[in-house]
């Protein structure tokens, strides 16, 4: 998803999971499950335009805000915080 963001690609995804943390309103979001709104999500972003050149300059925001950099920095921090005993995981 965040590829098809940063290339200028408009975007319709799942609503469940990370799909919406990630895709913020920079993309349709719909229930994974339905038929009808899978095929009206893909036809409201072919048909229109508006709609698809907000979703394409959103995503390619969206997108610069994930970068390789970032994540090894929190997963870093994450690390070093179990390894300094600062985070206990509890079930």
């Amino acid at each position: 998803m965040l590829e098809a963001m940063a290339c200028g690609v408009p975007v319709v995804t799942s609503n469940v999971s990370s799909l919406p943390e990630v895709a913020g309103d920079a993309a349709i979001l719909l229930n994974p499950y339905s038929v009808d709104e899978l095929a009206d999500g893909i036809w409201r972003i072919l048909s229109d335009e508006d709609l698809r050149n907000s979703c394409i300059t959103k995503g390619i925001e969206r997108a610069k805000s994930f970068t390789w950099e970032k994540c090894a920095m929190e997963t870093l921090k994450a690390f070093n915080e179990v390894y300094d005993g600062s985070t206990f995981l509890s079930r």
